[in-house]
């Protein structure tokens, strides 16, 4: 089935994560939406049962859905792959490991009313309270963010965004060597970062819920991941500086920050940041978004 013009594309990107997809797809068709909308799946490359289930899954939903196939790994890359087929004017992103509320898209829709809004950012919840409480961000009240405003790491993240889709377009889309899976783990700061330099407001909006379900309890998960994260944000306070970002509220930010990292997060920031640099020295700029005939794409 195939809708002419959805108001919102929700994509989803995933790699060999078919033990755990059925949950997500199933939380998702169970979203009651009084907007029009498409699903978007993009399987970055997966070695598993994740292509069958994709199509099984797109035989008998009841609403419009494209898979798309990304070799390319990088959630960076996907993401592209996803917004190169999505046809909504709004394009909203969530994790395979998430289960949207009910009124997801709605919500989404009741931010992006706004007209001055081009990205935001929505609740993330635990779902399982036996997994470890990260990855989540539970505040009520919304954090706006005015055109050109810092966005400090964690405002925005990826398993519960969104962006209007000229804006992912004109800023060329998510930089490829960013996310798991890439060299650096902070695409969704960096693209909602770019599209506040470029004079769009936006920010948090408690509104948009979902319950993230990493599943992540065993110390050695718990450290590596806040070791990404802390690499993640060395390499993003580094990209902010190349691209003019203002100095005083990054300065103030960094300065609050040190009063409560400890001294090995403080050295992986330092260092990443460094490896960032180095790294856009080499490779000063990339082709994000590649047109439709370069990908295989599915439409059911």
């Amino acid at each position: 089935m195939v809708l002419d013009t959805p108001a919102i594309s929700l994509l989803v990107c995933t790699r060999n994560r078919a033990a755990y997809l059925p949950a997500c797809l199933a939380a998702i068709s169970a979203m009651t939406p009084s907007v029009t909308w498409e699903l978007v799946l993009i399987d970055n490359g997966s070695s598993d049962e994740t292509p069958e289930l994709l199509r099984t899954f797109a035989e008998s939903a009841p609403f419009p859905v494209t898979i798309v196939r990304e070799e390319r790994r990088g959630l960076g890359a996907a993401r592209n792959a996803g917004i190169a087929a999505a046809r909504g004017g709004l394009v909203v992103f969530t994790d395979d490991d998430c289960y949207p509320a009910p009124d997801y898209l709605d919500r989404y829709a009741d931010v992006f009313a706004d007209p001055a809004v081009g990205y935001a950012a929505g609740r993330i919840l635990l779902h399982d309270p036996d997994d470890y409480p990260i990855t989540i961000r539970t505040e009520t009240d919304p954090r706006p963010v005015a055109p050109r405003g810092f966005i400090e790491p964690g405002l925005v993240q990826g398993a519960n965004m969104a962006f209007r889709r000229h804006v992912l377009l004109r800023l060329g889309g998510f930089d490829p060597a960013l996310g798991p899976g890439g060299r650096f783990n902070f695409e969704d700061l960096d693209m909602s970062s770019r599209a506040s330099l470029a004079g769009y407001a936006g920010g948090y909006f408690p509104g948009p819920v979902v319950a993230h379900h990493h599943r992540r309890r065993l110390a050695s998960d718990i450290a590596a991941l806040k070791r990404s994260y802390a690499e993640g944000r060395g390499a993003y306070f580094a990209s902010l500086l190349t691209r003019g970002a203002p100095r005083r509220p990054l300065a103030r930010h960094l300065w609050t920050a040190l009063r409560w990292k400890s001294v090995t997060e403080i050295v992986l920031e330092v260092v990443a940041a460094v490896h960032y640099l180095a790294y856009r020295i080499v490779r000063p700029s990339e082709r994000p978004l590649r047109t439709m005939h370069e990908r295989k794409v599915v439409a059911c």
